[in-house]
């Protein structure tokens, strides 16, 4: 076990001496205030417990502090340095460990998973690094399978979750098109431990958290003591209740890291600063991959990446049993105006997202959209109202006592069959119509679009 494991103590003492970051400028003591009012306004809208936020300009840190608190039960504050799960942004770590192993002379972009995992099913098809990367694989998500979540407490090994996915048939061929894959991100940890002869833990701690001094980054599985950790929520019914169990061994290179607001920021400068990996393996990881017609597609390696008006924005978001998470970076022409901002929350109910993108409006100084609406009679809201697949998972468009709804919420409708969710003014939903029916649905948010074409018989809410 490494020396960090062991040292409770001074992770506390780490903890006293950042227990709060003082503004540097007036500007910055502006940008705190509404960062305070957006913050509390997403914790009542979502009934959040705790939100840590962290914000950067030029990679210095200008914002990091805690909200609510972190474990509901004991009344224990949340700050900087609560160690939150956070899902999906582990995908970027994988990414980065996988591009060591490339700089190593140990693994091939090319490499081809039979050759690499023989006994892994390819059902004759020739998936390579690359498209595990960015997401053209093809392979089933195993988060999109009821078979995982029925057996989401058994702490399964990596031979029977590869043969609970690897048995589903590829969902296309490989580059055919993008598809966001759990499963793929799986894979990778298996290829880490293969090619180092470490497991992924012990790997990511030896070449990325130690040397970057990241102390409070974890695998954060459920067994130990972690200081500072917090707790995971849901609400049902109207009431926040402990979110359920999950074994952290299925969302393994997945999903399974936890961290600290102050830890994500400074994990983001050492990438860009290329202490992690070559710059060469940074520009591939933020380099938008393509599918074989050459169409460009919105993800890099373990990053997306769109716009943000007028400015590229790269980043992740993550979404696991009782938390949400988004950390997201901001390039300008002037390296100097660059930004990043961490957002974490220990609640499935939060929209990490979208207080992420209010809180780096509120940093780059953009007025917030103002959004129209217009009224529509509940028979002409009736015609948009259906099920759409992306192929992922069935997108359900209801109407509900007058008012059209979309994940829970409401429609507000601006003409010219646009659409925006309740509470968000930079998501719009357009429907494509044939005589008086929707047969399509495009969702777009800062650059990034889910195109759904709509089914001819409506199907119920579970797939």
């Amino acid at each position: 076990m490494h020396a960090k494991r062991l040292t409770i103590a001074t992770s506390f003492i780490v903890a006293l001496t950042l227990q709060a970051f003082s503004v540097a400028a007036a500007s910055t003591e502006d940008l705190a205030s509404r960062v305070d009012r957006l913050v509390e306004k997403a914790m009542l809208d979502s009934q959040t417990p705790a939100i840590s936020v962290g914000i950067a300009r030029a990679g210095e840190i200008v914002l990091a502090r805690g909200y609510g608190l972190s474990d509901v039960e004991n009344r224990v504050a949340a700050t900087e340095n609560t160690v939150y799960r956070i899902g999906s942004v582990t995908k970027q770590f994988t990414a980065a460990a996988i591009l060591l192993l490339v700089e190593d002379g140990k693994l091939s972009l090319d490499d081809d998973l039979s050759s690499l995992l023989p006994d892994y099913p390819t059902h004759g098809e020739t998936i390579t690094v690359n498209r595990l990367l960015n997401h053209t694989n093809g392979i089933k998500g195993y988060t999109e399978m009821p078979e995982f979540w029925k057996r989401g407490r058994e702490d399964l090994g990596h031979e029977d979750m590869m043969k609970l996915f690897g048995e589903e048939p590829l969902e296309f061929s490989p580059g055919e098109r993008w598809q966001y894959s759990n499963s793929a991100y799986y894979l990778l940890g298996v290829i880490i431990e293969e090619r180092s002869g470490k497991s992924y833990t012990d790997f990511l701690e030896e070449r990325i958290f130690e040397p970057l001094g990241l102390e409070q980054s974890w695998y954060l599985d459920n067994a130990p003591i972690v200081p500072n950790r917090a707790s995971g929520y849901e609400v049902r019914n109207g009431e926040v209740v402990n979110d359920d169990p999950l074994s952290m061994r299925l969302p393994y290179s997945a999903g399974s890291l936890g961290s600290s607001v102050v830890d994500l920021l400074a994990w983001q400068r050492a990438l860009r600063d290329g202490r992690v990996v070559s710059d060469e393996s940074y520009r591939r990881m933020i380099t938008p991959g393509q599918s074989n017609d050459g169409k460009t597609l919105t993800y890099g390696y373990g990053l997306s990446v769109s716009s943000f008006h007028g400015r590229a924005k790269i980043g992740h978001g993550g979404g696991i049993n009782g938390f949400r998470s988004q950390i997201s970076w901001y390039l300008d022409d002037d390296p100097a105006s660059d930004i990043t901002v961490v957002v974490l929350c220990n609640a499935g109910s939060a929209n990490a997202g979208r207080l992420e993108s209010a809180i780096a409006r509120a940093a780059l100084g953009i007025p917030e959209k103002v959004i129209d609406e217009v009224e529509l009679q509940p028979g002409e809201l009736q015609q948009y109202a259906g099920t759409y697949d992306p192929g992922r998972s069935w997108i359900h468009v209801v109407l509900v006592d007058g008012e059209l709804r979309l994940f829970g919420q409401r429609l507000r409708a601006t003409g010219n069959h646009v659409f925006y969710p309740e509470g968000d003014n930079y998501q719009s939903i357009t429907f494509e119509l044939e005589g008086d029916r929707a047969v399509a649905l495009r969702i777009e948010r800062e650059g990034q679009s889910t195109i759904a074409q709509r089914l001819a018989i409506d199907k119920p809410a579970t797939r």
